[in-house]
């Protein structure tokens, strides 16, 4: 099985200079608990999670008002594409020691 077979698609993305504010309430309108940050040029710059906001602002009595994405989030993403086998993915979320994947429509040649 690939992991296109699989994968969520049409997902949608935050701006890094979003505010956490705007990012949680994104979350909450898609009902998920991530979200990919693209910059400007559409590319992915990093993810961000319900945790972080909590533990890397609220949790710090920082306001989410005043906080941007890109302040938190985690600027290091790991990856799959949608033509690999998923448990060739599953080994690298392993590996990684992640739970989510973002996968890449190119191919792997």
């Amino acid at each position: 099985m690939l992991v296109k077979e699989v994968m969520t698609r049409g997902v949608k993305c935050v701006h890094p200079g979003a505010s956490l504010q705007e990012a949680a309430a994104r979350m909450k309108s898609l009902d998920v608990g991530l979200l990919p940050v693209c910059g400007d040029d559409d590319r992915l710059a990093g993810m961000i999670t319900d945790r972080d906001i909590t533990v890397r602002c609220s949790a710090e009595g920082e306001s989410p008002v005043e906080i941007k994405v890109a302040d938190v989030m985690t600027p290091d993403v790991v990856y799959c594409f949608e033509d690999q086998d998923v448990q060739e993915a599953g080994r690298t979320m392993q590996e990684k020691q992640v739970r989510r994947l973002v996968s890449s429509t190119a191919t792997n040649a």
